[in-house]
């Protein structure tokens, strides 16, 4: 069973390994907190994200979660990243796994010779890139989940209310990371993927039969 400190300790080694890659430039490390006896949070230090939830403009929000520090990292091209999690007596309750892009690319988009130099930009200096949200969410509650409208692992794309696609079990933080540098730093991801400490354990898991029916995102059953 994956433990709080396992997750822990995967945000952690990560983090060391974007610093180490030079594909971070602000970072805060994972904070492993209490909230009862029973309950463990493991984030960046503080859990308040009522912004996102709010009818406001994308730029604002993400102008928001970058003055407070509402991250785990901040990307070389401004994309935050967010890993939380929560533990109720040991076992994974829910879990929050953010991606902002900066919705400020023009510095890279309207001047890539300084930036063609280097590979790792690649990805992120064509014009025709468009900036939207990347969210995992995962939630066990009672009266929460519900088959096919709300299910427990989801996948949600920009802010669209109700865009939630059906996810085949949580996501450890590596898988989540994996995910996000193969997909959007792909040039980085083929130079740095074997730079990235492996963690093998994942979740269980918890997709039922009717959402396996429909679209859904299959996770790897085995880290290979």
């Amino acid at each position: 069973m994956i433990t709080p400190e396992n997750i822990r300790q995967q945000v952690e080694g990560i983090t060391t390994n974007l610093i180490e890659c030079s594909l971070c430039n602000m970072q805060n490390f994972p904070s492993k907190r209490d909230e009862t006896k029973s309950v463990t949070n493991i984030d960046f230090g503080h859990s308040d994200l009522s912004l996102v939830l709010k009818n406001r403009s994308y730029k604002e929000i993400y102008d928001e979660l970058l003055k407070c520090q509402a991250y785990n990292f901040k990307m070389i091209d401004g994309a935050l990243i967010q890993l939380m999690y929560r533990f109720q007596k040991g076992c994974l309750q829910s879990h929050r796994l953010a991606f902002f892009p900066s919705p400020y690319l023009e510095e890279f988009q309207n001047n890539p010779e300084i930036y063609e130099a280097d590979e790792i930009y690649a990805d992120i200096i064509k014009k025709n890139i468009v900036p939207f949200p990347v969210r995992f969410d995962y939630s066990c509650k009672e009266g929460v989940v519900k088959e096919i409208e709300h299910p427990q692992s989801h996948l949600t794309l920009g802010q669209y209310h109700n865009c939630r696609i059906p996810v085949s079990a949580p996501l450890t933080p590596y898988i989540f990371i994996s995910f996000i540098l193969r997909n959007f730093y792909n040039t980085a991801f083929k130079k740095y993927s074997n730079k990235i400490n492996k963690f093998d354990a994942l979740f269980k898991e918890t997709i039922p039969t009717s959402e396996r029916l429909l679209t859904h995102v299959q996770l790897p059953l085995k880290i290979v």
